[in-house]
Formats: structure tokens, C-alpha cells, sequence
């Protein structure tokens, strides 16, 4: 099939569940270990925390410098560096209104990764740099800084990012992939962007790195655990990329040798073999280990060599000799009531308990003196053990293959407790009775192998492979078959269907979550959805107005809520899936407000007991509130909730490069960035862009947002179309966005733009 559709089938069936899940410690990397925070680090002190399982730490104060000593942040940054798949996890408990980084590992101004809570703004920022070398922001609306525990986690697996906050998916967005080929001088910070700016205060618990796309498992187990990671659909599209690079050279190579073979029309060719660097000519024999081999016509044909039994004479016994398949008639000492051949040792130890090491040597077993001591062994004496054939005890699990072994290709040496042997690989046989020597099975031949129908099998070196017949098409390892409904679209499967290929037909199965036959599936919910409600998707109810909950079972007391409308001094009475107003016997319902169990009267303003920066006002029967509206100008302000009115001069900020000094309530832009200074803590997030829609987009030097540009070999960002493929100069299709050297050059780099070819010469390569 074509790379476009290789590319389609490959995004229909990457949809595959997770099974299982577990952390590979070299997969975590657990921030306060790592620091050994609590030990020297001023502004952080252990409290109690989310809970007792695990350490929490109180960050508090701007005098704090809470970084990574070089060698231990190496040792992390080694873990992330290159990766495309990881999760940041974090229990916290912020300050109410408080703006500041929980992590951030940067190099200079760059951000590789750093994750920002905002209070001011009630926002969650994800800042790193994109494969272009180029800084991004990734904003979240969502506000953690409310003096509550949560659990937070952002899983990015390559442009794919999702914000999880208390075990609910908040966002899911795709983006530009991560950079992550991190300086290895790159510092890492804990609650703090460095050492003046981005303080973190409050408590935090449980700071994780995981490299893997969906560590909040960790934090949230219950969470349905479903594939795809964008990463492993990236890296399918990545092989398929370097496949075309190697598809040009190789046609680059084919034409050259297509060159040579034309002048080789008049010359008489021989077909040879080569074997282990090894040229063999036509009918040419040679033994390889237990086979007799023969060259004919440019194929190996070798036989197994058949071993007589060996007639030996007095005094020879048959044993198998280095370099020999078949058992030759061999000296013999008798020593101890025992037969040893020529070479065989025999330890033995003496009335003192000495040992003595003889050989066989011509049919006489000679005395052994040992060149040098004993090794001192590293295990305890219950672990030391001792071998029949040499003086030296080795502990147990010693490695006796690595001292040598017979065996040969196709076989594995395999340790014993007190020596080693030899064991044949799979789909391998042996050719004698120590394994030492074996050969491959033909599955084929033999009838050993799974090929079903339109296949064909073809033996491989200790396996086979079913080959589709021509005109068919793969369905699994073992069998094909003549049209793929499924991808076609010709079947009768449900649209919450998963549609499965068979030989002859289809089959089609309800996806997780939906139950049927799989031409029609509805959604499931666990329990029908009560008081109306409408079951939408697997376990999702739909309610009708004034009721709520998972199955819609529970009413909605708006009068205890606040949701109703009475007003004047009527009574709020609850009803099944409503409510009513009543004016209470007595009663004019002049209009006045019941707030907090106190009575307001119409037109009465007050502030609110359990915040001092709301201001409410009783209008007509309503309560209504809003934040208090700050005057500077009023020496009476309130500071704590118009930090921007504060003069003293701990409420001032410093500039990025540490020579301007701003007022609380004070903005700038800095690196195309907003900033405000609020009670001496900066703020900053990205300067809004106008949308842009369009195909290619330019950042001009000296400016924030994208423009549209209409040469694609301008632009440095581009709205893929894998529809709109390039041609390169060997005819071979390549995808939008894939890269290539040009064929003749070592320096000229071309890339795919939606249709587009643009190559450019690197300078630094001439």
C-alpha cells in the first residue's frame, strides 16, 4: 500500500489499550530526595501535609535560593534530557493570590521546563522551548491558588499536554512538541524561578518527575488508563520518514550499480558464496562445525555430518575434540575407581586437607602445580563452592562461561551451579549430544509453523514469516486477505464500533463503554439515569433541570444553594426538580435580603465576613456581590486586597535584568511577555496574538505575534497537511515536515512544506 495510507491505518489501530502499570525507579525522578530538602535550605520548613505517607515542605519568604547542587542537578536533567514523554506531578497548597514557579530548570533565560501557578490571574503555565529553538507558553485558565490542597499533574507526550488538577482531566490540548536536549550546566530550582523572581508560597508534597506519558496514574490510580501517547504515533511517522531517506540511497546505489552492470554484458560471471568472510567458488565443499557445505549456484547447501559410533581399542574411550564434530577414540586415565580422558583434571584433598589438582596426560594423571594463589573470594564462606576439577572455590553464581565454553553458532552457554553447558537457541535443533553444535529448524518443510490461508511461508534463521500472496493484503502475523473492509469503510459497524478485518469478511466490536452486537452500540450507565435523565456516553447522564449527580439522583435544593429568584421577602420552599416562592403570612415582602441568616435591608451595603476584599449589597430582595473596587488615592485603602495601592518599598519589584525597580501595581513588557508587580512579586504572562489563519507564519525579529507569509520556505512555523506530499529527486514520496540531505551534497538540507521543497546550505557544514 502507499505511505498515505500507511500512515492512515497506522492512526486507526494506535488506538490500543494500556495494560498494567507500574514506575521503573530509573523512570522517577522524586525532587525532595534528590535535594535532600530540609537540610540547609533557609524559607523552607517540614509540616504536616496532604498526608502522613511522605514528607511536605512550607515555602515561605523571598529570601530563598532552593537549587539543585550542579552534580545533583546533572543527575536529573540526565533522566529528562531527550525524552519527549514525561509527567510533573505535585501535591500543593498555595497562598491565596500568590504568583510563583513550582519547578523550572532553565539555562540562562531559556526555559526547558519550568511549571507556573499564577493567583493573580488564575492561571496555570506551562513554559518550555519548542524543536524550532523557540520559547513557548502554554496558558491554562484554572486557579490553584486558594489556600486548598490539590493534586496536580501535566502529562506531555510529544505535542500532546493534559492538565489534570484533584484526578479531573481540567484540559487536553495539542501543541508544539517540547524541546528537550537540555545543557548539561542547566540549573534546577525548586519553588522559584531563580534567585529573585517567581517565589512559591505555601505547602508542597510529593514533587515528581515521571519519564512517561501518563504518570498522574501515580497520583489519580482510579483514572481510566487508554493509548494512544501522540509519541508512539510520532515515532511510527518518524520510521516511516527515515524509511524514505534510506528508500533514496538506496535507489542513489541501485542506479550506480545498474551503471557498472552494463559493462559487464561481455564478461563470464561465476556465482560465489560468502561465508563468515569467506568467498567460496561454484561446487566448492568445506565443513562447518557439524555440516558438510557445498556452493552451488550462488546458495549454501550444507547436510548434517552423520557420526558412526566409534569402535575404540583397550585403553581409549570416545570423546569429542576442539575442532571436531564426531567423537574420536581418546587416552584414558584410572584415578579414584573413575575413566578420565586425555586433558580431564581431578582435585583431591589430602589427610592435612590440602588439595591436589592432577591431569590426564598420557594415560597418567600428573600432578598439577597451580602458577599463582587462589583468588580471594568476595561472598560469604556458606556461598563459597567447591569443584571437582580445580583446587579454587568459587562463590555461588560464579560465571563459568566466560572462561571459555565449546559452544558454537546457534548455541548459548548457559552457567550451572558447578559449570556451565551448552543449550541450542530457539528454532534451533542440535547436531550432537552436548548442544555444542546446531542447526536451524525448517518450520516450513517441516510443517512447523501458523501460516493460514493466501500466505506463504518462508523459513528464516531459527523462525519463519507467512508472506502474503500477491493482490492480498496483511491481517495479522498469520494470515491475509483479499480486501480490507475496515479500511474501506464498507462495513455495517456501529460509529462506537471497533471494526476488526477477517479472512472473507469483518466482525465488529462495541467499543469500552458501550454495549450491543457492534452494528448498533448504545452508551452504558451503571444503573439506569433517574428523574429524567438521558444516558449519552458511558456512564454519563444527562439531567433535567433541578435534579443533579451521576445518575441525576439527586435534587437540587435551590434554596439552600442560592440558585432561585425570590425575592421581596419571600420564602424559598424546595421542590422535586424546582422550587416556589411564597410570602410568608405577615409579611409585605418589601424587598429586603436574608444573608447569613440576617436580615438586610433593601439597598444595604456590606462586606463579607469570610472576604474582607468582597463588597454586597442587598437590591430588591437580591444579594449581590463583587470584588471591592481599589482608590489609590484613598489614603484609607485597604492593602491586602489592593496590593497595586501599597507605597512601601517592600512592595517593590526588580526588573528582569536587575536594574529597574517597579511600584506594586506597576506593568511592563519584557520578552514579549505582560509583567505586573504586585506586592513585590512579579507576574508575567504571553502577550495576546491576534488569531492567525493561514497556512505559513513568519515571527518578524523584533515582534511578538506570527504573520502570514505566502512563501513557504519563509516561514518558520507551518500548518502540516499530510494530504500534500513532495516529490524528491528520486521520485519518492515525502510527508509535510520531513527532512532529507540532497542527493550529490553533504551540506543542502531540503524539507517537505505542504507540497513545497525548500532546501538551504548550512555554512558551518563547507
Amino acid at each position: 500500500m502507499g505511505l498515505l495510507q500507511l500512515f492512515l491505518v497506522v492512526g486507526i489501530f494506535c488506538a490500543s489499550s494500556v495494560v498494567g502499570f507500574g514506575v521503573d525507579p530509573a523512570l522517577r525522578i522524586s525532587v525532595f530526595d534528590e535535594l535532600t530538602l530540609g537540610e540547609g535550605f533557609d524559607g523552607v520548613t517540614q509540616v504536616q501535609g496532604f498526608h502522613s505517607e511522605s514528607r511536605a515542605f512550607h515555602f515561605q519568604g523571598s529570601s530563598r535560593e532552593v537549587v539543585a547542587p550542579v552534580e545533583v542537578s546533572e543527575q536529573m536533567v540526565q533522566k529528562l534530557r531527550g525524552k519527549n514523554e514525561f509527567t510533573v506531578l505535585v501535591t500543593l497548597k498555595q497562598d491565596h493570590l500568590n504568583s510563583g514557579v513550582i519547578l523550572s530548570i532553565h539555562h540562562s533565560e531559556h526555559r526547558f521546563l519550568e511549571l507556573e501557578s499564577s493567583g493573580q490571574r488564575s492561571e496555570v503555565r506551562l513554559h518550555y522551548r519548542t524543536k524550532g529553538q523557540q520559547a513557548h507558553t502554554e496558558v491554562f485558565p484554572y486557579s490553584l491558588a486558594d489556600d486548598q490542597w490539590h493534586k496536580v499533574s501535566v502529562a506531555v507526550s510529544a505535542s500532546h499536554v493534559i492538565l489534570y488538577v484533584d484526578c479531573n482531566r481540567i484540559y487536553e490540548r495539542v501543541v508544539e512538541a517540547p524541546y528537550m536536549d537540555i545543557p548539561e550546566d542547566a540549573s534546577f530550582w525548586l519553588g522559584q524561578r531563580n534567585a529573585a523572581h517567581g517565589f512559591f508560597k505555601g505547602v508542597m508534597q510529593d514533587v515528581e518527575i515521571l519519564v512517561m506519558p501518563q504518570g498522574y496514574i501515580s497520583q489519580c490510580p482510579d483514572l481510566n488508563r487508554t493509548c494512544p501517547t501522540c509519541n508512539d504515533f510520532h515515532g511510527l511517522v518518524q520510521k516511516i520518514m527515515e524509511l524514505q531517506d534510506i528508500l533514496a540511497k538506496t535507489s542513489s546505489k541501485l542506479s550506480r550499480a545498474e551503471e557498472k552492470m552494463n559493462g559487464l554484458d561481455g564478461c563470464y560471471c561465476e556465482r560465489t558464496c560468502s561465508v563468515k568472510g569467506v568467498v567460496y567458488r561454484e561446487d566448492e565443499g568445506w565443513t562447518d562445525g557439524c555440516r558438510n557445505c557445498t556452493c552451488s549456484n550462488g546458495t549454501v547447501q550444507c547436510e548434517a555430518i552423520s557420526c558412526p559410533p566409534p569402535q575404540c581399542p583397550a585403553g581409549t574411550a570416545p570423546a569429542y575434540v576442539k575442532g571436531a564434530c564426531c567423537k574420536e577414540c581418546q587416552p584414558i586415565c584410572l584415578f579414584g575407581g573413575r575413566e578420565l580422558v586425555e586433558g580431564d583434571e581431578k582435585a583431591v584433598r589430602d589427610s592435612a586437607g590440602r588439595c591436589l589438582l592432577f591431569e590426564c596426560r598420557d594415560r597418567t594423571m600428573h600432578r598439577v602445580v597451580p602458577s599463582e594463589p587462589c583468588p580471594e573470594l568476595n561472598c560469604a564462606e556458606s556461598e563459597q563452592i567447591a569443584l571437582s576439577d580445580r583446587c579454587c572455590k568459587v562463590c555461588r553464581g560464579h560465571d563459568f562461561c566466560s572462561e571459555g565454553h565449546s559452544c558454537m553458532e546457534h548455541s548459548d552457554c548457559v552457567n550451572l551451579e558447578a559449570g556451565d553447558c551448552c543449550v541450542c537457541k530457539d528454532g534451533f535443533r542440535p547436531l550432537r549430544d552436548d548442544n555444542s553444535y546446531c542447526e536451524d529448524i525448517d518450520e516450513c518443510a517441516e510443517g512447523k509453523h501458523y501460516c493460514r490461508e493466501n500466505t506463504m511461508c518462508v523459513n528464516t534463521p531459527g523462525s519463519f514469516m507467512c508472506i502474503c500472496h500477491t493482490g492480498y493484503i496483511r491481517i495479522d502475523d498469520y494470515s491475509c486477505t483479499e480486501h480490507d473492509e475496515c479500511l474501506s469503510g464498507l462495513h455495517n459497524c456501529d460509529e462506537n464500533a471497533l471494526c476488526f478485518n477477517m479472512v472473507g469478511g469483518h466482525s465488529c466490536s462495541c467499543k469500552p463503554g458501550y454495549t450491543g452486537n457492534g452494528t448498533v452500540c448504545k452508551a452504558m450507565c451503571d444503573g439506569l439515569c433517574q428523574n429524567g435523565g438521558t444516558c449519552v456516553s458511558p456512564n454519563n447522564c444527562v439531567c433535567q433541570q433541578g435534579f443533579t449527580g451521576k445518575r441525576c439522583e439527586t435534587d437540587i435544593n435551590e434554596c439552600k444553594t442560592g440558585r432561585n429568584t425570590c425575592a421581596n421577602d419571600t420564602v424559598c420552599f424546595n421542590l422535586d426538580g424546582g422550587y416556589d416562592c411564597r410570602c410568608p403570612h405577615g409579611h409585605n415582602c418589601t424587598g429586603d435580603c436574608i444573608h447569613d441568616s440576617k436580615v438586610k435591608h433593601s439597598g444595604q451595603i456590606w462586606v463579607l465576613d469570610s472576604d474582607r476584599c468582597s463588597v454586597c449589597s442587598c437590591q430588591a430582595g437580591q444579594v449581590m456581590c463583587r470584588r471591592m473596587v481599589c482608590d489609590c488615592d484613598n489614603p484609607n485603602a485597604d492593602l491586602f486586597c489592593c496590593p497595586e495601592c501599597d507605597p512601601r518599598l517592600s512592595s517593590q519589584c526588580l526588573h528582569q535584568n536587575g536594574l529597574l525597580t517597579y511600584g506594586s501595581g506597576d506593568t511592563w513588557v519584557e520578552n514579549c511577555q505582560q509583567c505586573q508587580c504586585l506586592q513585590g512579586q512579579v507576574d508575567c504572562w504571553p502577550l495576546p496574538c491576534p488569531p492567525v489563519d493561514c497556512e505559513f507564519t513568519v515571527v518578524p525579529e523584533g515582534e511578538c505575534c506570527p504573520r502570514c507569509v505566502t512563501d513557504p520556505c519563509q516561514a518558520d512555523t507551518i500548518r502540516n497537511d499530510i494530504t500534500k506530499t513532495c516529490t524528491d529527486e528520486h521520485n519518492i514520496s515525502r510527508f509535510s515536515g520531513s527532512s532529507w540531505i540532497k542527493h550529490g551534497t553533504e551540506c543542502t538540507l531540503c524539507q517537505c512544506k505542504n507540497g513545497h521543497i525548500c532546501c538551504s546550505v548550512d555554512p558551518m557544514c563547507l
